[in-house]
C-alpha cells in the first residue's frame, strides 16, 4: 500500500520497538523495530532457527522479552489483555476445541449475524457438522485461519499459514488474507517464499538477531536468503 495516496484515511498502526531477547549467551533478536498499518501484508523472511516464531510470540504477549515496547496508535500495549483485544495470532500449533463441530465452533467465535456470510464457503460448507478433530490438517489450517481473520483485533500474525496445505487451500488462504487485509494489518511468515512475495506489500528479513527492512526478491538474493 502507498500510505501517501490516503492521507485522508485514518489508518490504525502497530509498532514493536526496541525488542530484545536472548537465551543464556546466545542473541535472538536484537532491537527489533517493526510496523505495520492496517492494510497492510507485512512479509517476514528468515530462516529456521532465526526467531521469526519467537518475535511473533513475543509482540503477541505469551513469551517474556529482555526488553520490548509495543504500541497500537501510540498507546503502549502491557497486559495480555490488551494484547489480544488488537492482536491476533496464529501460532503453528493447533488451538481450536477438538469436540466442537465446525459449526459450533463459528457460532461460539462469531456474532449470528456474520455466521451466513462465514459458512458460505466452498471449502468448509461440506464439513460444518464435522468435528474439529476429524478435518485433514489443510481444513483445520484453513478454518483457523478464517476464524482469526474474522474476530475484531486491528492486527493478526501468522505464523507460517501455508505449511502443509495443498495448492487449491494455499489460494484460498492467500485471498482470505488480501482480502481481510482491507480492514487489518497483517503480519505473516512462512517457508513458502512465492506466496509471501505474491501477496506481501512490505517486506523484512530477520538475520543474525536483526530485522531488515528490504525491497523484495531482489534484496532477499543479494542478503542471500535466496539463490538467484
Amino acid at each position: 500500500m502507498d500510505h501517501s495516496s490516503f492521507s485522508l484515511i485514518v489508518l490504525d498502526v502497530l509498532e514493536v520497538d526496541s525488542l530484545a531477547k536472548r537465551y543464556s549467551e546466545r542473541v535472538i533478536l536484537s532491537d527489533v523495530y517493526l510496523k505495520c498499518f492496517t492494510g497492510d501484508i507485512v512479509g517476514l523472511f528468515g530462516r529456521n532457527g532465526t526467531g521469526k516464531s519467537t518475535l511473533m510470540k513475543i509482540v503477541f504477549g505469551i513469551e517474556k522479552a529482555d526488553n520490548k515496547f509495543v504500541r497500537v496508535n501510540d498507546k503502549v500495549l502491557v497486559s495480555q489483555s490488551q494484547l489480544i483485544q488488537e492482536i491476533s495470532y496464529l501460532s503453528q500449533d493447533t488451538f481450536l476445541p477438538n469436540n466442537s463441530t465446525v459449526l459450533e465452533l463459528i457460532r461460539l467465535t462469531l456474532n449470528n449475524q456474520n455466521v451466513n456470510s462465514f459458512v458460505n464457503d466452498a471449502i468448509l460448507s461440506p464439513f460444518l457438522n464435522t468435528k474439529v478433530n476429524s478435518l485433514s490438517g489443510g481444513e483445520l489450517r484453513y478454518l483457523e485461519i478464517k476464524v482469526l481473520l474474522n474476530l475484531p483485533s486491528k492486527f493478526v500474525l501468522l505464523d507460517e499459514p501455508f505449511n502443509g496445505l495443498s495448492p487449491i487451500i494455499v489460494k484460498a488462504v492467500s485471498e482470505l488474507i488480501k482480502s481481510h487485509s482491507k480492514s487489518k494489518g497483517i503480519i505473516l511468515t512462512d517457508h513458502d517464499y512465492h506466496s509471501v512475495l505474491d501477496i506481501a506489500n512490505r517486506f523484512y528479513l530477520l538475520s543474525d538477531g536483526y530485522l531488515k527492512s528490504i525491497s523484495g526478491r531482489s534484496d532477499l538474493v543479494r542478503l542471500g536468503y535466496l539463490n538467484r
